[in-house]
């Protein structure tokens, strides 16, 4: 079995919610997270009170304040804790063993499953919440570092011409995000995943050697 391909040095952001913390959750509070997920891409979370957010998933205020301070950072551990799953299976998709650009093609697509079209649901959902858009940047930061990582291996294997990784990195890495943007996400025909898949294609295709 081929090692996974790893990034020394390179981390994830923190987790608002801690392992520490997470392991001192009653079963109840982790499966009211796992609710607040469905209803978060529904959309309509972030206009609730904490209250109200209660009596929707029947359970007191205390079990509630037991998992988040706030409204607002409960919705904040409730998207985090979403995109950091998809992080990590993006980043558990990568072995050594990959060719360079099949692993910048494995890697994109896995990261661009956080695209789904009820992502554009939520994503309007963090833009009135405070701290949204600084969790929302810190995976995208993570995702174009690791794109980064993948664009220098690929040009130290000669896979495509040397080429600014740093600014490629940054262009991939927010394909994502942005066809996920309300009043982007609707300039498309496909939805904001296959788009951003799409245009990855024609990017690592214009850089490909040969």
């Amino acid at each position: 079995m081929s090692a996974r391909l790893t990034f020394p040095g390179l981390r994830a952001p923190k987790p608002l919610l801690s392992p520490e913390t997470e392991r001192q959750l009653s079963a109840r509070q982790l499966e009211i997270l796992e609710e607040l997920e469905e209803r978060l891409v529904v959309g309509g979370l972030a206009d609730l009170t904490m209250a109200e957010i209660a009596r929707a998933m029947n359970c007191s205020l205390r079990t509630l304040y037991g998992i988040a301070p706030s409204k607002d950072e409960l919705v904040l551990t409730v998207v985090d804790r979403r995109l950091r799953r998809f992080g990590r299976a993006a980043i558990g998709t990568l072995v050594e063993s990959m060719e360079p650009l099949d692993a910048l093609r494995t890697y994109l697509a896995a990261a661009n499953e956080a695209v789904q079209p009820e992502s554009v649901a939520y994503a309007g959902e963090l833009a009135r919440v405070s701290g949204g858009q600084r969790l929302l940047d810190a995976h995208e930061d993570y995702v174009t570092a690791v794109t980064q990582r993948l664009l220098e291996r690929a040009v130290e294997a000669r896979a495509i011409a040397p080429v600014d990784t740093a600014a490629v990195a940054h262009v991939l890495g927010g394909l994502g995000r942005e066809f996920a943007r309300p009043g982007v996400s609707e300039l498309a025909s496909g939805s904001p995943k296959q788009t951003a898949d799409a245009v990855t294609e024609i990017v690592l295709r214009g850089l490909e050697r040969g």
